[in-house]
């Protein structure tokens, strides 16, 4: 699990500018989420002119995932996914710095009957969580009420790698770093205290090659294995950023059901399945700018196909 350190190990010189950028970001976050939003979303725009390459991205992105919207309805996506994106940057700190009752006030959940029925049973629960803008806003609410964890990747700047992790637990969720023996992720889920799972990466040459919307992607296999392993249900979450600063949805679908099968191929398509119907009510609030296909079919590269141009 994530160790906390004082933070007044942070107090010397290399730190200093980190400090002066934390108390810039501290200030902007003072400010109320639909400020917040017009200048995070002014931001995001500019974004969207000065970075063309993750324009591309994304957009390719878009556009081989929802191959029956024309290109401009593609554009408009990505450019969406600009202003949300930046409006993040400064949502999610201020989340880990508002108070409480502000924070809960700001989120709608919806479905939670299905994770409720799940604790009422005594049942282990994995939740299935793709990469949205706002990703941690159903962790920081759930674990308001029972431990919960995530997997984490340390940042190289060890004083924001401290505020952050204070962020993201601050209401009793902890963290797992991603390069931990899966050991401790085990134990984690065995416990009964809940594990956010984050599905959706390119795998590189460990994963396995699924349909994800209508591209074949390099998959990481680990969520039924966990799920067998843990004797856990699989709960799917998905978080929308509501227009204009109005707070957060959090909804909660039914577990998968007959999850795991046992092949490896069935079970990590239909995770895939799983998060696409997330992801299809507000395409323009997922993640695209990574390279989710980055990584090609053996029969692509034999070709020298390159899907990112």
């Amino acid at each position: 699990m994530a160790a906390r350190r004082p933070l007044t190990d942070f107090l010397g010189p290399r730190y200093w500018p980190t400090w002066v950028g934390l108390g810039l970001l501290r200030l902007i976050c003072l400010l109320p989420l639909p400020v917040i939003a017009i200048i995070g979303q002014g931001l995001g725009e500019i974004f969207y002119w000065i970075t063309p390459s993750r324009r591309r991205i994304a957009f390719k992105n878009v556009s081989v995932c929802f191959p029956e919207k024309t290109a401009k309805e593609c554009w408009w996506i990505t450019r969406r996914n600009f202003h949300y994106t930046g409006q993040a940057i400064f949502s999610t700190p201020k989340n880990w710095w508002t108070s409480k009752k502000s924070f809960n006030n700001s989120i709608e959940l919806i479905g939670r009957e299905h994770y409720d029925n799940a604790l009422a049973q005594g049942r282990n629960i994995i939740l299935l969580s793709p990469h949205f803008v706002s990703i941690e806003v159903a962790g920081l609410r759930l674990a308001q009420e029972r431990t919960m964890y995530t997997m984490y990747q340390y940042a190289k700047n060890a004083l924001v790698d401290e505020i952050v992790i204070r962020g993201r637990t601050r209401f009793g969720g902890d963290v797992i770093e991603r390069k931990a023996p899966l050991r401790t992720l085990i134990r984690a889920i065995k416990s009964g205290d809940p594990f956010v799972y984050l599905p959706d990466q390119d795998a590189g040459r460990k994963g396995i090659f699924v349909p994800f919307f209508h591209e074949l992607a390099s998959t990481v296999p680990m969520l039924a294995k966990f799920a067998a392993v843990g004797d856990a249900l699989v709960i799917p979450v998905g978080i929308r950023t509501k227009a204009w600063g109005q707070g957060y949805a959090v909804t909660v679908l039914p577990a998968l059901e007959n999850y795991p099968s046992g092949d490896d191929v069935v079970d990590t398509t239909r995770m895939n399945q799983a998060v696409e119907e997330l992801i299809r009510p507000y395409p323009e609030q997922y993640f695209w700018v990574h390279k989710r296909f980055k990584t090609r079919p053996p029969a692509e590269i034999d070709l020298g196909t390159k899907f990112y141009e």
